[in-house]
């Protein structure tokens, strides 16, 4: 069965967004007091949130999201996670580097946005986009993978679906 018709996937989906707004949470903190408070640029300090986020969202989806996926050492689940977390920067990095500047040079045009000025704009919404796309990747990609030890359809024949 396709994990798009399986509920209890779409449950785990659900869980999964559930827990990556979270470690959203924790990555637009980390860039943002990097970026303002300790003056990094994007990049570098957009590395250290996502590896931040990445630790806090690795023990929510062991614990939370796919409870049942424990079959695994916890190091290496660990090791496949950040395997996968590690492809999403490849894919977080370009879009970090070649969306914020045009988009600065939009939010430069424009009045400031309560109080906010475009650099920080142009970095959040660079960053929300990146965070979008990869959390795609990030679902899919760890739960064909990282994971797969968690049987769809166990759920499906106890229950009916």
């Amino acid at each position: 069965m396709s994990i798009l018709k399986n509920k209890k996937e779409w449950g785990r989906f659900l869980k999964f967004m559930v827990v990556g707004a979270f470690g959203a949470v924790v990555d637009f903190g980390v860039m943002n007091l990097l970026t303002r408070f300790f003056s990094m640029q994007l990049v570098p300090a957009g590395t250290i949130s996502f590896v931040c986020a990445v630790c806090s969202n690795f023990i929510w989806n062991r614990y939370w999201t796919y409870p049942d996926s424990r079959t695994r050492p916890l190091t290496r689940q660990l090791v496949m996670f950040f395997i996968v977390n590690t492809a999403g920067v490849a894919i977080r990095i370009p879009i970090l580097w070649g969306l914020e500047p045009p988009l600065l040079r939009v939010f430069e045009r424009m009045p400031d946005w309560f109080g906010l000025s475009a650099g920080f704009m142009a970095k959040n919404i660079t960053l929300a986009i990146a965070v979008g796309i990869v959390m795609l990747w990030n679902f899919f990609a760890n739960r064909y993978w990282t994971y797969n030890d968690v049987d769809q359809m166990k759920w499906e024949g106890t229950h009916g679906h």
